[in-house]
């Protein structure tokens, strides 16, 4: 895209299906890379990703080649697709459907970086549901509760 320029920094947050406790210590490293790898395979830029057992965020600098809708779903799918592959789970792992996400300016990258890579100590205090609640607030997005994060039906 000549003549293109841009500057957008997003911050998704994706959940394991009904929030189960997944995501291994033991493997969420190489989850990490793999995730960056796809990103970066689309243009896009990583600048911070983390997760804990039952969802995952990531900071990236967003390139406006493809949709983010698309990009998500490609991550999900593939990510998912790896862990079942390389078996990981004892059950067969899913994303939760949905995804979060939350747009950034330049000012703010460092402390969202910050946030990103400190979850298990920002999740000592706060539960995922209350700390996704409140980026929901923060950026005045309405939401039906009924859509957030289902629980185990």
């Amino acid at each position: 895209m000549a003549n293109t320029y841009t500057q957008m920094h997003i911050q998704c947050v994706i959940a394991v299906k009904y929030r189960q406790s997944q995501i291994g210590d033991d493997w969420k490293d190489q989850l990490h890379n793999y995730i960056t790898t796809t990103l970066q395979n689309y243009g896009h830029k990583m600048l911070a990703i983390n997760s804990m057992p039952d969802h995952l965020h990531l900071f990236f600098g967003f390139r406006p080649n493809q949709s983010l809708a698309d990009l998500m779903r490609i991550v999900k799918n593939e990510s998912s697709a790896w862990i079942n592959d390389k078996q990981f789970t004892k059950a067969v792992f899913k994303w939760q459907e949905g995804y979060g996400a939350f747009s950034y300016s330049r000012s703010h990258v460092k402390s969202v970086i910050s946030y990103v890579l400190n979850q298990e100590e920002h999740h000592r205090k706060r539960t995922f549901l209350e700390e996704y609640h409140q980026f929901l607030e923060q950026f005045e997005i309405e939401y039906d509760e009924r859509n957030v994060f289902k629980q185990p039906e």
